[in-house]
């Protein structure tokens, strides 16, 4: 489903100053897998989240998802790529506060321009998936923190992408909200979805619905 090969990812600070994100990683990802990237902060481990979304491009190597070269496409293929294929779950919600659930969840319809009959249906979906329909006229910002974290993972399901990306989910959360994002976590994978995560959390470590953990150091898999 998504392999990285030999990739490196540096930035230019300045003229005199090259900073190496990644250097030379390779892995794989099969469909269906969950998989945590772990490792301290400057680790890599969300250049690499940032480069399977195609938000940046390597500096050499490939990325493959589900058989399509991504390392180089142009910003308007790539913003369609992450459309139809990307679901993203922040490390702050990312919610617009002063909008509804509804509305919320139905953003990334936006650029698609469903009809309405199509919208409510697969808004429906969502909200139904992560049991948040009695909430769907509330505004965000009345809503509690349980409430708003199953408000932006039904956001990331909304368009039934295939790929689940979540860069350190529950650094902001407190224990019980954790938790309660690996339950939905579950759900997600009965969906068959590959969800990759970047977490130094160790309630993911060892975790049962975990099928791989990669280890990041310095910009190299260890």
């Amino acid at each position: 489903m998504i392999e990285l090969k030999n990739v490196t990812k540096s930035y230019e600070i300045n003229k005199n100053n090259l900073v190496v994100a990644l250097n030379d990683v390779s892995m794989k990802i099969e469909e269906g897998e969950l998989v945590v990237i772990k490792g301290a902060s400057g680790s890599g481990k969300s250049s690499v989240l940032s480069l399977i979304a195609a938000l940046s491009k390597p500096t050499t190597g490939e990325i493959i998802v589900d058989a399509k070269q991504i390392s180089k496409l142009p910003d308007r293929f790539a913003s369609e790529y992450r459309r139809d294929n990307i679901g993203f779950v922040f490390q702050k919600y990312n919610l617009i506060t002063t909008l509804s659930v509804k509305e919320n969840i139905l953003l990334p319809l936006v650029p698609l321009n469903p009809d309405a009959q199509d919208a409510d249906a697969k808004l429906n979906r969502a909200m139904e998936m992560f049991k948040i329909s009695h909430k769907k006229d509330a505004i965000i910002k009345n809503l509690s923190g349980g409430e708003q974290q199953r408000v932006a993972i039904a956001r990331a399901n909304v368009n039934n992408p295939k790929i689940i990306i979540a860069d350190e989910p529950t650094a902001n959360l407190d224990e019980k909200l954790s938790l309660h994002f690996i339950e939905m976590l579950r759900e997600l994978k009965k969906l068959n979805k590959t969800i990759v995560i970047a977490t130094h959390d160790p309630l993911f470590f060892g975790l049962d619905i975990v099928d791989i953990e990669i280890e990041m150091h310095n910009g190299v898999v260890i």
